[in-house]
């Protein structure tokens, strides 16, 4: 079990990157609030269970995907629990072939590393080169909770401010699917 700490409702006082920097202020500037926690590093989702019980959320799983070309990527969204299956994404789609992005092109398109990817970075692509897609099953969570752009900062904020003011500020617009 990895050490979480008590939770805050404030920006960190020090961040570890610039980008880790700009999502708060991102949050701050449109005033919607969020609960965080400092956390070791969480890579996978079962580290994320010890963050989950402390912030009473499900951490969703987010994963940057693309075509076997590297020309269309998919920024995808679902349930942290729920197990990742290609075949199914890409024929909610109509897309064939989706795989893992690699790690280079997660850290140049949405500058986090592998296992803190989070829609909270979208705003870097402001070409729209990334569609974002969220798992239906999410739009009945209360609460969304994801990284801060960091693998050691974790997060929950109000689903309805993700998706009413946080995402419109990226400029993207959300495609639903079942999987």
């Amino acid at each position: 079990m990895i050490k979480v700490s008590e939770v805050k409702t404030y920006s960190p006082t020090e961040y570890r990157t610039d980008l880790q920097k700009q999502v708060y202020d991102n949050l701050n500037a449109l005033e919607i609030p969020f609960e965080r926690v400092d956390n070791e590093p969480a890579v996978t989702m079962e580290a994320c269970e010890a963050i989950d019980a402390r912030l009473d959320v499900k951490t969703v799983k987010t994963l940057l995907l693309c075509n076997r070309q590297k020309t269309a990527f998919y920024l995808f969204i679902t349930a942290g629990d729920k197990p990742f299956v290609t075949k199914d994404f890409g024929r909610a789609l109509e897309v064939s072939r989706v795989s893992f992005a690699p790690a280079d092109m997660l850290f140049d398109m949405l500058g986090v590393e592998v296992g803190a990817t989070t829609v909270l970075t979208l705003f870097l692509d402001s070409e729209n080169e990334i569609r974002l897609v969220i798992d239906k099953e999410i739009m009945s969570y209360e609460y969304f909770g994801c990284t801060d752009s960091t693998t050691t900062g974790y997060m929950r904020i109000k689903l309805d401010d993700l998706i009413s003011k946080y995402i419109p500020f990226t400029k993207h617009k959300p495609t639903y699917i079942e999987v």
